[in-house]
């Protein structure tokens, strides 16, 4: 068994290897390496293939009891100095690992079916390889030090990713959003994990935490400032995490294929957050006011997310505000203590949320048979509808993905939300009420979601609702709409959309369900959107005593006399009815509005029309950034700018002005002839004694 652990450094560096075969064969045979589809992925599909089952491996020994194992090497030193680098793995990093590698793998195989067609198949693989090797080098990071090395690669990773389609405009703009918004919250990370070496003298973890809390008890280190060293390490959560105020790059990532959406979104980038809470909880735990402010950024971020996906018509946008919501959720467990429960909706959560997000991009994929290549088409809901009948395994798995997110029971996220729903009224009633309200409004647009998809009759067609949508874009791109418009801009998207209009004639009139590639992890991921959940019951909580290595000791939950005792069933039926029964409201207010429509949306939308409008702009939180940070800015550089010019530059050639005038009147006075240089001298005197008579 130990010689597993001996090798536990494989499961990063495999995928690593694939991505470097590939990297290299791009740049130096290019042409060869991309027409070696097949071939290529089939070697990124095994080598993550065998990081799974090494992963597999390692959880269930870490299940059987096997202590934690730790592997350093010295990796530089200077005097007392030293900086160690190597891997550990224990029951959260083998828990990450085989969260990580499923999906990941799971989304290769699904990446075939709808990156068939792309020029960039290869380069994509190559992308996702060395994104899964980051991530999972971050999960087996024995330190702070060396989790911020491979922090920054997942964000490098992302940017690629996200930009992958880098000639549309969108996807450029949205990378380097991603990018800018990541570097705020990974300085913050940067300041917090360098103040906090000061204070402990050491990137451990766990000493750190010891550290800081005999500083702080001692007197050597006052509570603020250590609220402020761990606030610090919490930005680069809220940025990589998207929690608010640095959760607006999540949306605009859409722009990247959507099996990166399923990674980022689901197991890596995202979760890569909540596992550096998870990580510092030593160091956050013992401090009040740092817990304080991950716990209400938390429901805030839940509550933001939740009330702008209401309105969301890209279906992975709405995706996209999902995640942010349930990340809040997560963040707010931990911010209250919970830790297990945390974790436990961070595992279920990547499951059904790897579905959900793989089941969009295959409605996508089966409409740009119908409605072309053209984004902004091909994933508005209001051209679905009726796709039940023509994708019936997309429409079932993202039916089970819908359930299980909303809580509703048996399925997965039931068990974790209530867990954490429970576990947030025991600490706090106000909380708990805004995650209560959260859940209402998720059921109410996953529902929203899935009635508009999958339920009712096929719109794709409808050339009213295409026009409206392409008026829709014009408008949001500012351009005239009037008669005889001649903007050029716009005479190029009426030529597009032209274009689209008469290639639908290659196309089919209804869409179609995707390939085995596609729907085969779909279907995978479904066993564990129903089952997982079941391992973290309240009344036999496998996983909260495998997560929390202190109560290994009662591993047989179910079996144990005292938990069944103390187990109260009231309070759960209490907590667990109040989280479904609100489930239950939001998923008939969404049947009444989109199913049997007996309540008219778009009437409701007016006579609210201000908290509509408020919720389909996203609280208007991008334009007050454009306002203050992008507008300001600029206004700044201009004001510098004038600054530049007019004083700096000015006080410069001044000084270079009264240079080149003096010197050319006293070239003058230099002749070479003695005489003259006796007659300024005598002058001078003289001008000195007649100064000093008049005195």
């Amino acid at each position: 068994m130990e010689t597993l652990y001996q090798y536990a450094w494989l499961v990063p560096v495999l995928p690593l290897l694939g991505a470097m075969v590939l990297g290299i064969g791009l740049i130096s045979y290019s042409k060869f390496t991309s027409q070696l589809r097949r071939i290529s992925a089939a070697f990124i599909v095994t080598l993550t293939g065998a990081a799974m089952v090494l992963s597999g491996a390692l959880l269930w020994s870490q299940v059987q009891g096997h202590a934690p194992y730790t592997q350093m090497f010295e990796w530089a030193s200077a005097g007392d100095f030293q900086l160690s680098m190597g891997y550990t793995i224990d029951h959260l990093a083998a828990l990450m690992l085989v969260i990580v590698t499923t999906v990941a793998f799971l989304v290769m195989v699904y990446t075939d079916g709808y990156m068939a067609h792309d020029p960039g198949y290869v380069r994509f693989y190559a992308y996702l390889s060395l994104f899964s090797s980051s991530m999972l080098g971050l999960v087996v990071s024995p330190n702070l030090l060396q989790v911020y090395v491979f922090w920054e690669l997942v964000g490098m990773c992302s940017y690629l990713l996200i930009g992958f389609w880098y000639n549309r405009g969108a996807a450029a703009d949205a990378c380097q959003k991603a990018f800018v918004t990541n570097r705020v919250g990974d300085f913050g990370l940067l300041l917090g994990i360098l103040a906090l070496f000061w204070a402990t003298g050491t990137f451990e973890f766990d000493l750190m935490g010891d550290r800081l809390t005999e500083l702080v008890q001692s007197g050597g280190l006052s509570l603020a400032w250590a609220g402020v060293f761990a606030v610090l390490v919490f930005l680069g959560p809220v940025a990589k995490s998207a929690q608010f105020p640095l959760h607006v790059w999540l949306p605009d990532a859409m722009e990247g294929p959507t099996p990166i959406s399923a990674l980022i979104h689901a197991a890596t980038m995202v979760a890569a957050g909540v596992f550096l809470i998870a990580r510092m909880f030593p160091v956050f735990e013992q401090i009040p006011s740092a817990m304080t402010v991950v716990a209400w950024t938390g429901a805030f971020t839940a509550f933001l997310g939740a009330s702008i996906a209401i309105t969301q018509n890209d279906i992975k946008k709405g995706l996209a505000y999902s995640t942010m919501s349930q990340l809040g959720y997560m963040v707010m467990a931990m911010g209250v203590g919970a830790y297990g429960a945390g974790l436990f909706h961070l595992m279920t959560h990547a499951y059904f949320k790897a579905m959900l997000f793989l089941g969009s991009g295959s409605v996508i994929h089966g409409m740009e048979g119908v409605v072309g290549h053209d984004p902004a088409l091909a994933q508005d809901m209001r051209l679905m509808g009726g796709l039940r009948k023509y994708m019936p395994i997309t429409a079932i798995t993202f039916l089970i993905g819908t359930l299980a997110i909303c809580g509703i029971p048996p399925f997965a996220g039931f068990w974790s939300k209530d867990e954490i729903l429970g576990s947030t009224f025991a600490v706090n009633p106000i909380l708990w009420v805004v995650g209560w309200l959260t859940a209402g409004a998720t059921a109410f647009y996953m529902f929203r979601m899935y009635f508009s998809t999958f339920e009712g009759s096929f719109r794709g067609n409808d050339k009213a609702i295409r026009q409206q949508l392409q008026h829709e874009k014009l408008q949001r791109l500012g351009l005239s709409l009037g008669p005889g418009a001649m903007n050029p801009q716009e005479l190029v998207i009426e030529n597009d959309a032209a274009d689209h209009e008469e290639s639908g004639h290659h196309h089919s009139d209804s869409p179609h369900e995707s390939p085995l590639t596609m729907t085969l992890p779909l279907m995978a991921l479904a066993v564990p959107s129903v089952l997982i959940g079941l391992v973290g019951t309240p009344f036999a909580n496998y996983f909260e005593a495998f997560i929390h290595p202190h109560t290994a000791a009662i591993a047989e939950v179910a079996e144990s006399a005292e938990v069944a005792e103390a187990f109260d069933w009231h309070e759960f039926l209490i907590m667990g009815g109040s989280s479904v029964g609100i489930a239950l409201i939001g998923i008939t207010l969404a049947s009444l509005m989109y199913l049997s429509r007996k309540i008219d949306p778009s009437a409701i939308a007016q006579q609210i029309e201000p908290l509509y409008q408020l919720s389909l702009n996203k609280w208007y939180i991008d334009e007050i950034y454009d306002t203050v940070f992008v507008q300001g800015s600029r206004k700044l550089a201009k004001q510098v700018l004038e600054i530049d010019i007019r004083i700096v530059d000015g006080i410069v050639n001044l000084a270079g002005f009264v240079t080149l005038v003096t010197g050319e009147g006293l070239k003058y006075l230099e002749n070479g002839r003695a005489q003259f240089y006796a007659l300024i001298v005598f002058g001078a005197v003289l001008g000195l004694v007649l100064i000093s008579g008049l005195t």
